[in-house]
């Protein structure tokens, strides 16, 4: 089954919860744990490279992200794709090579490039038509129907929420399966968005941003279809490297961190390794 296909079986089901993944360890994890999907941030694939979230990520960098993440995960894998890397011939190949690499989904958005984090304030956004065009070249590139195309618009903190419904529903319009509103405020805003743009929509519940926190479960009350948590594992992973290295710098030991690290039989074991046998690829 295409992970595509997948991916869409869940979103049939109720409200699929994408945990960030920002490497194929992590991804791992997210499967462990018992997740059904998971979700490759640009803005953290820029991050562990030591970049800022401003497009500097290539293509080809994404897509070596994406493989890792789909092949140890083996969940269908929701992936960033920033602004489809240029114009709409750029945005094309994009959905080739994404599809090609073993995403289920991407999402692209209406950002001027360079673009911003969507919750930072001075975003611009390109002609609502001029993201339809591209939006309907990229649901047309695809190689399966399955594939699911994404359309993020960033138009809250320019055009207000009814400038977003507008745009989201062109952007249904123009083929998107699945429409993602940015930075939107509150649960009434999610509500209001939800109501009035009817269909398959995904909500971003990042940490530190201009959304207040909501429950996976109040988003599947309100009838989004995915929630996806960008940043969330590496923002605490960070704190934990962070911590244990202040650590290390005022005792000259860890042996009072052991106790918050995995353990060797702990990563050999959501590896599939054993000492001394033959590893087995990750498979289907």
């Amino acid at each position: 089954m295409h992970s595509g296909a997948r991916l869409r079986e869940l979103m049939s089901k109720g409200t699929v919860v994408a945990p960030g993944a920002f490497n194929a360890l992590v991804a791992r994890s997210v499967r462990k744990a018992g997740f059904d999907a998971c979700y490759i941030s640009g803005g953290a694939t820029a991050n562990v490279a030591g970049y800022p979230d401003i497009g500097l990520i290539t293509l080809s960098e994404m897509c070596r992200t994406i493989r890792e993440i789909a092949d140890a995960s083996r969940l269908p894998v929701i992936a960033d794709a920033d602004t489809g890397y240029g114009e709409v011939e750029c945005a094309v190949r994009t959905v080739v090579d994404y599809e090609r690499s073993g995403a289920a989904a991407l999402h692209v958005e209406d950002q001027v490039f360079p673009k911003r984090c969507g919750h930072l304030d001075g975003k611009e956004v390109v002609p609502p038509h001029a993201m339809a065009d591209k939006i309907a070249a990229m649901a047309k590139a695809r190689h399966s129907a399955d594939f699911v195309i994404i359309a993020r618009t960033d138009a809250r903190a320019m055009e207000g929420i009814e400038g977003t419904i507008r745009r989201a529903n062109l952007y249904r319009e123009a083929g998107a399966d699945v429409i993602f509103p940015e930075g939107l405020a509150d649960a009434a805003e999610f509500a209001q968005f939800a109501k009035a743009s009817p269909g398959r929509s995904l909500a971003n519940m990042t940490e530190f941003g201009k959304t207040a926190h909501i429950s996976a479960a109040q988003f599947g009350a309100m009838g989004y279809s995915i929630v996806i948590y960008p940043l969330s594992v590496m923002r605490m992973a960070m704190k934990a490297v962070e911590d244990g290295l202040a650590h290390l710098k005022a005792h000259g030991s860890m042996e009072a961190m052991l106790p918050r690290m995995q353990h060797r039989s702990e990563l050999y074991g959501l590896l599939g390794y054993r000492p001394g046998e033959q590893w087995d690829f990750p498979g289907e």
